[in-house]
């Protein structure tokens, strides 16, 4: 190990490995963002279609959307820059195209909150702020990240490998497909998480943006699925 590497501390390790758990008490495992609608309208029916779609999806949107406004989120959250936090959330909000979308965010954010509220790493202050926004997830995640000895590459990669795993996790219920498949998928998604964080973090407020007009096309079409396992 180089000299001049530095190890995260164990316990902001621990939290940020909670923080990407798909069983955080948030209701990630409900929602496939878009993917039921793909397998049931745009051919997702396959390991490798399947695959495809989600990376995808991890540099066309959440690189450019969800983990840019982390990324500004979690300084804002250290800094008290609390009208900055303001018009991050005000962000997510106005740029999720379909009312599942903007539903599942907001869903998210305030289950995340509720969980942070039995804990003693945010300050009563920092969490009354919160609430007041109402947070959308990836600011109420950048609040939860901002008190760990821990840079933002590393909060982002948490955030990143959650959300891969809940969709892989999504993929193998929908498409369907064996773990096997979800676990070449997962190992992709997890190869590509690096560059679509330095991505992220190389956003400006002028470059980050979350139009996917696919993507929205679907959840409106998910909106109205006759059947269906998840909830976008």
């Amino acid at each position: 190990m180089s000299a001049t590497t530095q190890s995260l501390p164990a316990a902001s390790l621990l939290q940020l490995i909670w923080l990407a758990s798909p069983a955080l008490p948030v209701g990630g495992f409900s929602y496939s963002e878009g993917l039921e609608a793909a397998v049931d309208c745009a051919g997702v029916s396959t390991e490798e279609a399947a695959a495809n779609w989600l990376s995808d999806q991890l540099h066309l949107s959440l690189a450019r959307g969800d983990l840019a406004v982390i990324a500004q989120a979690i300084p804002a959250w250290r800094n008290a820059d609390i009208s900055r936090v303001k018009a991050l959330n005000d962000w997510v909000v106005q740029t999720r195209e379909t009312s599942e979308m903007r539903l599942q965010t907001e869903q998210m954010g305030r289950s995340l909150l509720d969980w942070l509220r039995n804990h003693n790493s945010i300050s009563p202050a920092h969490l009354d702020v919160c609430a007041a926004l109402p947070p959308t997830y990836p600011v109420a995640f950048a609040l939860a990240a901002s008190p760990l000895a821990a840079g933002v590459p590393d909060c982002l990669s948490a955030y990143a490998f959650g959300w891969a795993e809940n969709m892989m996790q999504a993929a193998l219920k929908s498409v369907p497909l064996g773990q096997s498949a979800g676990q070449r998928i997962l190992a992709r998604l997890a190869a590509e998480i690096p560059a679509a964080i330095a991505e992220a973090m190389a956003l400006s407020d002028a470059e980050r943006q979350a139009f996917s007009s696919m993507l929205a096309i679907l959840s409106s079409q998910h909106e109205t699925q006759y059947s269906r396992l998840f909830r976008s």
